[in-house]
């Protein structure tokens, strides 16, 4: 391509009024668990925003809930484990997962999306991290200290180390059975390795994501492991087997590819609130993305993170026009 592909982390979503008019009539939990309605918000970006892939509408948190948590979505709080993992009783009550069986609702869906894409954009399945899942586990939703999950990494490392070789086992299997659906790229969200101390990092973030990158590798299916505030590391994250690397908006992408060389692609990395800003603005602020990584390929338009609810679309679609328009000057 003779110019930068572009995409966006929840393109699928609350900003979109076709997305609304869907939601209005059925529960989040219903969306993703209908391969109908699943294919039908996944869709939806490609038309009105005309981005380059469609990333799988689904939920980082199926994989929990196929190990046996109980699981609820509500209006305000996000997601909830009513009964969070707390003590080694609960860690050993979790359950093998078959993916094909127990998330087949997922595989129906990537089949019935690539039969409905019928190859215009390639389709990107995904998965959370280990250490990503466990927080939640353990929290019980998401947090502002982390103060059970970090309680874990000090007082119980025994612990934790149980728990992401569990999940790892599960994600290896969910990705794996994703590729077999049709998945043409998957992609690993570590949405809070940026918590972590290094060693933390290194053990429970990062360790677990090399086991699953190494074990689901195939020719001509690419890996992205977006690790959210652990540019930090990236230098050693660049080594962890993946094809492509997701950065955040914390560090620039000209640094970025200094730091990883040649070693991997880099997706990303323009801040989400950005597109609060007037058109013209994001249009410069991409024009500062792309100046910033420079010339030559290996480079996916992307955020440092997924989209908010409250952008307008029409921000959205000047993000994803302007990308097209510039980026061939950098090639």
């Amino acid at each position: 391509m003779e110019r930068t592909p572009v995409w966006i982390m929840r393109q699928a979503g609350r900003y979109l009024p076709e997305y609304r008019a869907v939601r209005k009539n059925h529960s989040f939990s219903e969306m993703y668990k209908r391969p109908d309605l699943a294919t039908e918000v996944t869709l939806q970006p490609i038309d009105i925003l005309g981005v380059d892939a469609a990333i799988l509408f689904s939920d980082i948190l199926v994989v929990p809930e196929a190990m046996g948590m109980e699981l609820h979505f509500s209006e305000g709080k996000g997601p909830q484990f009513p009964s969070p993992l707390r003590d080694e009783a609960a860690l050993k009550a979790l359950r093998p997962v078959d993916s094909n069986q127990d998330l087949g609702f997922v595989m129906e869906a990537i089949r019935e999306i690539r039969r409905s894409l019928a190859d215009r954009v390639p389709l990107i399945g995904f998965a959370g991290a280990p250490w990503t899942l466990a927080t939640y586990m353990i929290e019980g939703g998401g947090s502002k200290t982390f103060q059970h999950a970090k309680k874990w990494r000090f007082a119980r490392p025994d612990l934790l180390r149980i728990l992401v070789e569990k999940i790892a086992d599960v994600v290896i299997d969910y990705c794996r059975a994703q590729m077999d659906a049709g998945a043409q790229a998957i992609q690993i969200f570590d949405s809070w390795a940026g918590i972590l101390d290094t060693d933390g990092f290194e053990e429970f973030a990062l360790a677990p994501v090399r086991r699953i990158i190494s074990e689901i590798k195939r020719p001509g299916i690419p890996v992205i492991y977006f690790p959210k505030g652990g540019m930090t590391w990236l230098d050693r994250v660049a080594d962890c087997g993946a094809d492509v690397i997701g950065v955040d908006w914390t560090i620039p992408l000209d640094a970025a590819r200094r730091i990883t060389g040649d070693r991997v692609a880099l997706q990303g990395n323009m801040d989400p609130t950005a597109l609060y800003a007037p058109p013209e603005a994001i249009r410069d602020q991409v024009r500062s993305v792309l100046a910033s990584y420079g010339k030559g390929h290996g480079h996916i338009g992307n955020l440092g993170h997924g989209m908010l609810p409250d952008i307008p679309v029409e921000h959205t679609r000047a993000y994803v026009d302007a990308m097209k328009e510039f980026s061939p000057a950098w090639k």
